[in-house]
């Protein structure tokens, strides 16, 4: 029987939908512990490569998660406290989520590839008392721990550690009746770091609203979630798309969420798993679709899967004939940020025009304006925007956290400019077209220029650099640096793959410049700022034409 769709009518669904914020809200008692009425509901089904499976039920976390926000509270942690959460796709994270926002504590989760460097920067903005990780991250804290002193509460999941309190021995002396904190739905509830243009990352802030409400955006309507389902979302749990994906769009709707735990992507073990679970919705990035289709698709039949959504990046138009024609499925784009929940979305009653990536999201006012906040008219390309005004919707965040010019910086007029370009047509649709500063976004991370650069820098061989994004046929876009060597260094193999571990060793592994092109200058303003649009602009356009075409 076909899937009948959560939204039949767009235009109705958009013109009569009304957001219902409550003065108090906490999304682990007023959802989750909902839906942990039924004793056998399952919220997790958890494989690893190892061939280990556990399906933990609504039930099952609601007492974990309460025993933590116990453990928690002892350790002197309080209601607005942050509470750093970085691990791999280990039960515990969603445990340790669920545990925070029942105490009122604010989950700043990281990814597992953070660098020593960048937990001590982390630690030094947002002043964080508590920690909860793997090993592999208490290895990294415990090189910088006494230099944090905000830092009094250290939890590892796994092996017990000298000097950190053991996960599993404290959560199972625990008590598992704990009173959930009255939170406001405007109280801090989540903090994401996130790559900006200059600087190092800048602290995103989202509210009891914002994210855990907002999102029922996300999973009712473009991820099209029913109680009956399982969805899968390819994502480390270090960014907001594992909120987006495996938190509050599931678990608002009552579904279940397939895990994955693996150390690398690997297309081929994705597809067969797919054949093997019962994955009704599959949410995975633009690369891993791009990865695909590099298959013999003829090989699987999958066992249940019945809607496909990409979000992260824009999305071939290729790939998604291709996956279609294989599967008789449509991939449906959506488009958000860290900072919002779903804007905009092919949503299942809309025509997929490959390439487009959809309408605006029930809920929000989502255009394309010109540099004085005016609309612009279909096919003029401009700023994507969500107005803010006479009604802010929920779904957006609070604010870039002790940063009120960053914060101020990203409003015009009556608007929210999300940074982006893109271009409208004369049906509603959105078209992506680029980012308006320097971010890149190489297979779904996003990855500022300022901070390869400064590790660059801090190598002896390097003078200068720039980076900026190059395209690349699977990733969509990759690192890439221009250098200027100091005197006494000259351009080889050698040096490309020295410079290249140094920047992993140095930042998180996967900002790495994939490409080096070593030049003798690089271009300026007048003030002396290097301009990353004339060089970025020049490799797209060498690229695209090939290294031996006129320019």
């Amino acid at each position: 029987m076909a899937r009948v769709p959560n939204m039949t009518d767009y235009e109705q669904t958009y013109r009569t939908f009304k957001w219902h914020v409550p003065e108090y809200f906490n999304f682990a008692r007023d959802v989750f512990d909902a839906w942990a009425e039924d004793p056998k509901k399952v919220a997790l089904w958890w494989v690893d490569d190892e061939g280990r499976e556990r399906k933990v039920t609504y039930r099952e976390l609601k007492e974990r998660s309460s025993r933590l926000a116990n453990v928690l509270k002892a350790q002197g942690v309080k209601k607005g406290d942050i509470v750093m959460l970085i691990m791999p796709r280990l039960v515990e994270w969603w445990e340790a989520n669920l545990a925070c926002i029942r105490l009122g504590a604010v989950v700043a989760p990281g990814t597992t590839m953070l660098t020593a460097k960048d937990l001590k920067y982390r630690f030094d903005m947002a002043e964080a008392p508590c920690i909860i990780c793997d090993n592999t991250i208490a290895e990294k804290v415990d090189e910088i721990r006494g230099d944090c002193p905000s830092l009094k509460t250290a939890i590892v999941v796994g092996e017990p550690r000298n000097g950190w309190l053991h996960y599993e021995t404290a959560v199972s002396n625990a008590s598992s009746q704990f009173t959930v904190e009255q939170t406001k739905s405007a109280d801090p509830c989540i903090l994401y770091f996130t790559s900006g243009t200059t600087g190092m990352p800048k602290m995103t802030l989202h509210t009891h609203a914002s994210y855990p409400i907002g999102h029922m955006i996300t999973g009712k309507y473009w991820h099209d979630l029913k109680p009956n389902d399982l969805i899968w979302t390819i994502t480390d749990t270090g960014w907001a798309k594992a909120a987006w994906g495996t938190l509050f769009n599931a678990w608002n709707q009552g579904a279940t969420v397939f895990v994955h735990h693996t150390a690398k992507f690997d297309p081929k073990r994705t597809l067969e798993l797919l054949t093997r679970y019962p994955v009704t919705v599959l949410c995975a990035p633009p690369t891993a679709y791009r990865m695909f289709i590099l298959e013999d698709l003829s090989q699987y039949k999958f066992a249940a899967l019945e809607h496909c959504v990409s979000a992260g990046e824009p999305l071939n138009p290729e790939v998604i004939d291709v996956w279609e024609r294989a599967f008789n499925l449509k991939i449906r784009e959506g488009y958000g940020q860290t900072e919002t929940v779903c804007l905009v979305a092919t949503f299942p009653p809309l025509a997929v025009k490959p390439g487009s990536m959809g309408k605006p999201s029930p809920g929000f006012y989502v255009s394309v304006i010109d540099d004085d906040g005016n609309e612009l008219p279909p096919g003029k390309e401009g700023d994507i925007a969500v107005r803010v005004k006479p009604e802010r919707p929920v779904g957006l965040f609070q604010e870039y956290w002790k940063d009120p010019e960053r914060t101020a910086s990203c409003y015009r007029g009556d608007w929210y400019i999300t940074g982006d370009r893109a271009i409208k047509d004369e049906d509603g649709y959105l078209w992506f077209v680029g980012r308006a500063d320097d971010v890149i976004l190489a297979a779904g991370y996003r990855i500022g220029p300022f901070e390869v650069e400064s590790a660059l820098l801090e190598h002896p061989a390097v003078a200068e650099s720039a980076v900026v994004s190059s395209p690349d046929e699977i990733r969509g876009e990759v690192v890439k640096a221009f250098i200027v060597l100091a005197p006494g260094y000259q351009p080889s193999e050698e040096l490309v793959k020295e410079l290249q571990e140094h920047v992993k060793k140095v930042t998180a592994p996967y900002k790495y410049p994939r490409k080096i092109e070593f030049v003798d200058s690089l271009p300026k303003t007048i003030s002396g700022k290097i301009r990353r649009v004339e060089l970025r602009e020049r490799e797209w356009a060498h690229v695209k034409r090939g290294p031996g075409a006129g320019r």
